[in-house]
C-alpha cells in the first residue's frame, strides 16, 4: 500500500517531473550520484519545501493543503550531522515539544532512550561528552518524540565508522519492524542500500531513473545506473 506519492514534481533546477511512490511499512533508500536531488525530495515529504509544479500526497492528501504541524509530527527527520543543542540529552529530546510550548516528561524521555538502547544515565549527560554513535542514537530518539509513522533519514551514518554504521542499521531495522514504520533513507553507500532496503529510488540530475525492489537495480540497462554500479560517479 502506498503512503506517499509524488506526481510530476519539479523544483527549481533540482527536480524534474518526479513521479513515484513509497510503500507503507517498508524501507526505501534514495541512491544515486551527489547532487541528484535526494535531500530535496526528502524535504518535500515533510513540507520543508514545496514543488514549483506537481504534487506530493500523504495518505491521499495533498501536502500543499495539509496541516504542516500535524504532518511533521507524522514524519520525523534525522539529519547527516545529528545537529545538537548545547546542554543535556534531555534538552535535545525536549526540543521538538519546546517549539510547541510543551514539555517532555521524564518517563517519556526514558522510553525514548530505551528505544535506542541507551540507559537512563544518559538523560542528564552533556551533549559534548557523547560519541558520534551516541549522538546518532539521540538524533533517532528525538524523531520519536511525536510518535511518527514515517522516518526520514538523511545519511545518518555517513560520518561513523563501519562498526557503528552496522549498529545504527540494526537499530533502525529493529525500530521499523517493532513500530511498523515507513523509512525513507538517503545513502551514498550502495552496500548499505543492499543491506537495509526493500525498495530503492535511483535519482540522477533531478530525474527518477528507477523505482522498485533493490534487485531491480542490477537488472537495469540504464547507462547512468550501470556507471554508478561500476563506481564511476
Amino acid at each position: 500500500m502506498e503512503i506517499i506519492e509524488f506526481k510530476n514534481v519539479s523544483h527549481r533546477e533540482i527536480l524534474h517531473n518526479i513521479s513515484g511512490y513509497f510503500r507503507e511499512n517498508k524501507i526505501t533508500t534514495f541512491i544515486g550520484p551527489s547532487g541528484a536531488g535526494k535531500t530535496t525530495c526528502l524535504k518535500h515529504i515533510n513540507g520543508l519545501l514545496s514543488p514549483d509544479s506537481g504534487d506530493v500526497f500523504y495518505r491521499g492528501e495533498n501536502i500543499a493543503s495539509a496541516d504542516i504541524i500535524s504532518l511533521r509530527k507524522k514524519a520525523g527527520m534525522a539529519f547527516q550531522s545529528a545537529p545538537m543543542l548545547a546542554g543535556t540529552v534531555y534538552d535535545n529530546l525536549n526540543l521538538p515539544l519546546k517549539i510547541f510550548n510543551e514539555e517532555l516528561s521524564r518517563e517519556h524521555a526514558l522510553e525514548l532512550l530505551d528505544m535506542v538502547e541507551l540507559d537512563a544515565s544518559f538523560l542528564q549527560r552533556k551533549i559534548n561528552t557523547l560519541s558520534g554513535g551516541e549522538k546518532s542514537r539521540i538524533s533517532l530518539a528525538r524523531t520519536f518524540v511525536s510518535k511518527p509513522e514515517v522516518l526520514l533519514l538523511d545519511e545518518i551514518t555517513s560520518s561513523l565508522d563501519y562498526t557503528l554504521v552496522r549498529e545504527i542499521e540494526r537499530l533502525v531495522r529493529k525500530l521499523q519492524q517493532k513500530h511498523n514504520l515507513t523509512v525513507i533513507w538517503i545513502t551514498h553507500d550502495l552496500a548499505q542500500a543492499e543491506r537495509v532496503s526493500n525498495d530503492i529510488w535511483f535519482l540522477s540530475r533531478g530525474e527518477l531513473l528507477l523505482q522498485g525492489p533493490i534487485d531491480s537495480l542490477y537488472s537495469s540497462d540504464n547507462t547512468i545506473i550501470q556507471q554508478f554500479l561500476r563506481g564511476e560517479r
